[in-house]
């Protein structure tokens, strides 16, 4: 059986009409283009040449100088004109009366001479020819001693307070320990505990600069350290 289309229903009938409403579209879509027209905008040029700026120029104020003051007149005497230029005849005669003098006495002219203080420079050696020593020893025999006559503060081994003492001292001429100065300390109480058994040290075999008995200034560390 031979199937047939229904006249409305073939559109090759109306391909003619379609092709023609696209040519039409599309020539309204193309005039449409070519009549628009975008807005315009304006661009201005920069000028590159900036204006020149006349500088005002200032005159410098300068202080009015006062004139030199004239040099003063100072007036010079002439020796010649104070001395009185006389011949050999001329007598000339003076104020003093001799008659206070007797003539058997001699008259010595004293002077008198100022003896100068000789100011010794006493200031302490740090480092002499032969060093100050202690009992035989050095300065490390001597910090023994100071360790094993230290007492532990009682204030500070409550309170948990340890640590090192830095003191100097000086060794005088006669072997005495003087000057004694606490360069640092955890605690004062540490600080007072050391002071005085350095007090209490013996007498030191002093030093010598150049066969010369000299002042010797030393540092020790003392420790106080709690031991468990």
């Amino acid at each position: 059986m031979e199937i047939k289309k229904s006249p409305k229903a073939d559109l090759k009938n109306k391909r003619g009409l379609l092709l023609e409403i696209g040519l039409v579209v599309s020539l309204l879509l193309v005039i449409g283009a070519f009549s628009y027209t975008p807005e315009e905008k304006r661009i201005e040029k920069v000028d590159l040449q900036a204006p020149i700026v006349e500088e005002q120029i200032v005159e410098i104020t300068r202080q009015d100088q006062k004139p030199p003051e004239t040099p003063r007149k100072v007036e010079v005497k002439v020796i010649a004109d104070l001395l009185q230029v006389v011949t050999n005849d001329t007598k000339i005669t003076t104020e003093v009366d001799f008659t206070e003098f007797d003539e058997d006495v001699d008259v010595v002219q004293t002077v008198g001479v100022v003896e100068e203080e000789v100011v010794e420079d006493d200031q302490p050696f740090l480092i002499a020819e032969t060093m100050p020593s202690f009992q035989g020893g050095d300065l490390n025999t001597f910090r023994a001693w100071v360790q094993q006559n230290v007492r532990f503060p009682q204030i500070a081994l409550e309170n948990g307070i340890q640590g090192r003492v830095v003191l100097s001292f000086v060794i005088e001429k006669d072997g005495r320990l003087t000057n004694i100065q606490v360069l640092q300390t955890p605690d004062r109480s540490l600080s007072e505990e050391a002071v005085r058994v350095l007090s209490k040290s013996p007498k030191w075999t002093p030093g010598k600069q150049r066969n010369q008995v000299v002042r010797v200034k030393y540092t020790l560390p003392v420790d106080f350290r709690v031991q468990n």
